[in-house]
């Protein structure tokens, strides 16, 4: 499933586009793709037809694009084989085309934004836009204190400038869980998946069965840094692509994954100590650790 920095890579690629521009006309090519659109394919292609898109929003996992003059937001979320391509009038987007839309950019060119998911648990929806609970901006790319009512349960991501360090480690610490499931809870802290909570854990030599009570601030500081650090070098290089079902908006694969460290390096030997990467079940998934440095905790 794209993470953080995929679906940041995502939304810096569409962003000047969008903004400002207009949508001319909708094509929906399998109305599977709006199941969390509270309404018929009909309804989503009038309210979009003739807006005007204000902004490329994202916050976690979670892309918007609110809607000039009005309380809405158009909503992507990517789910596990997403993509969201640019192209014009001759692109051919494939057979997995779930839905067109066509814009005119601010600048009068004619632009053709696809939505491309080949297993379908990825959606569009229109959603209403609600203050954001602490009153800072809903997300990365606007400064309006505004969310989509379908994205205000899940917490900031820790690229956000509004994450509140002091906040997530006192909930966190108070959690009697293992430090996995608490790095994979949307509702302390959105935008991680498996991937960089496996890289994040092995930076941090820590078990992904720690528990979380057992940690000091100075824990939960360190780990942050890691998951940021992890985060922002999987930006810079793109994001992770293992097939083709991971791209940016281009088409392009992204290249991080040849700097991982700890997942999908079962039987590869650990580039810290030389030892073999273990992969173990974890939550119907898999985690990836190094038996040597990533001890099992001890138990009290």
């Amino acid at each position: 499933m794209p993470e953080l920095p995929e679906v940041e890579v995502v939304r810096r690629g569409v962003e000047d586009v969008v903004t400002g521009a207009r949508i001319t006309r909708i094509t929906v090519r399998d109305p599977r793709s709006l199941k969390r659109h509270p309404g018929p394919a009909e309804d989503f292609i009038s309210r979009l037809t003739g807006a005007l898109v204000a902004a490329a929003v994202r916050r976690g996992k979670f892309l918007w694009f609110p809607l000039i003059g009005t309380s809405s937001a158009l909503v992507c979320h990517l789910g596990m084989s997403g993509q969201v391509l640019l192209g014009d009038e001759d692109s051919d987007f494939g057979p997995h085309l779930r839905v067109l839309v066509e814009l005119t950019t601010r600048a009068g060119d004619a632009i053709h934004v696809g939505f491309v998911d080949q297993r379908i648990f990825g959606s569009l929806a229109i959603d209403e836009l609600i203050p954001t609970s602490d009153g800072f901006p809903g997300g990365l790319g606007s400064l309006e204190p505004l969310v989509p009512v379908s994205v205000s349960h899940i917490a900031r991501d820790p690229l956000d400038p509004h994450f509140d360090e002091k906040a997530w480690s006192r909930r966190l610490r108070s959690k009697h869980t293992d430090i996995k499931r608490a790095l994979l809870d949307q509702n302390l802290m959105s935008g991680i998946g498996n991937i960089y909570a496996d890289e994040a854990l092995w930076a941090t030599k820590r078990h992904y069965r720690h528990p979380t009570h057992r940690m000091t601030r100075a824990d939960t500081h360190s780990l942050l840094e890691e998951v940021k650090a992890v985060l922002n070098k999987a930006l810079a290089e793109g994001g992770t692509s293992f097939d083709q079902q991971y791209v940016n908006v281009n088409g392009q694969s992204g290249y991080f994954a040849q700097s991982l460290e700890a997942y999908g390096r079962d039987g590869q030997a650990c580039s810290r100590c030389g030892t073999t990467i273990h992969r173990e079940p974890f939550m119907n998934r898999s985690s990836h650790r190094c038996p040597r440095c990533q001890r099992v905790p001890r138990t009290r």
